[in-house]
């Protein structure tokens, strides 16, 4: 049985982000899902589910003739995109993971960033070209009135699992793009999370040596972008980590998605991952 490790808030609820072949390979993974209804089941403060599926996204556009690009990490996402995306995101991707938590036993509740103005988006301004329709989380202050949480919060205390696709909604109504780690660093940060788990498709942040680093601060991660060590989609994703992990004052784990273990290990007290310390 599953013992969250006391490192992590009982009170807290913990935020889990997946990505990469975890979305491609779902139905290979039944122990991944299993673990993660068993933590949502134990973890009094329950748990709450984000995800991307960038891959999804590049098959369909390529269907339909589309071009995708991307620039520091993040997909530029010209307004005839958008729909599209929000197709895939908060369409099949979001339905087959709801379909896959069904089938491990768990209470999945399939939504997106903007539903029960639950999180607020804007259009990003944070990077020195134009990636169109690319949104960001707001943080507390800066919510419009009427945006907050309630519903996620409502959600988890009657044990429903929150599987949140990395689509924002705009206070005017505008669909919008929103990275799924800086999605999942600012719903951590909006519901005051014990801890932020990213799933990916390597087993934590790879040295030279291709060995796994245990922990890595804000002088080491920027060592290791500069050298080459950390690139492309890992840039934002260790970034945005080492903010979260800063502004709430938690845990932020970068863990494999492919290993069915990892999520058991890492609630169980024992090493696994690169833990981001701020």
């Amino acid at each position: 049985m599953l013992s969250p490790h006391t490192l992590f808030d009982p009170l807290r609820p913990i935020v889990v982000k997946i990505g990469g072949t975890t979305l491609e390979e779902q139905s290979s993974l039944p122990t991944l899902w299993k673990s993660l209804v068993e933590l949502s089941e134990r973890h009094p403060a329950g748990v709450v589910l984000l995800h991307g599926g960038g891959k999804a996204v590049d098959r369909h556009l390529a269907r339909l003739g589309m071009t995708t690009q991307r620039r520091e990490g993040i997909r530029i996402t010209p307004p005839d995109q958008m729909g599209e995306i929000v197709s895939v995101l908060a369409g099949i991707t979001n339905k087959s993971l709801v379909a896959s938590i069904l089938r491990a036993g768990g209470r999945p509740v399939g939504l997106c960033l903007g539903d029960g103005r639950s999180f607020a988006t804007e259009k990003t301004a944070r990077y020195d070209f134009d990636p169109g329709c690319v949104g960001e989380v707001l943080i507390h202050h800066q919510h419009p009135p009427g945006w907050d949480a309630s519903l996620i919060r409502l959600l988890l205390s009657q044990r429903f699992i929150p599987v949140l696709a990395s689509i924002g909604i705009s206070p005017s109504g505008e669909f919008l793009n929103v990275n799924a780690d800086d999605a999942a660093a600012g719903v951590a940060v909006a519901l005051s999370a014990g801890a932020l788990v990213l799933l990916t498709d390597v087993p934590g942040l790879l040295n030279a040596a291709g060995e796994v680093v245990p922990s890595a601060d804000a002088g080491t991660i920027e060592a290791m972008i500069a050298s080459g060590e950390i690139k492309g989609g890992m840039i934002p994703k260790t970034r945005a980590a080492l903010q979260t992990s800063r502004a709430c004052r938690a845990p932020v784990v970068i863990l494999s998605g492919n290993d069915p273990t990892s999520l058991t290990s890492l609630f169980a007290g024992h090493p696994a991952g690169t833990h981001i310390v701020s």
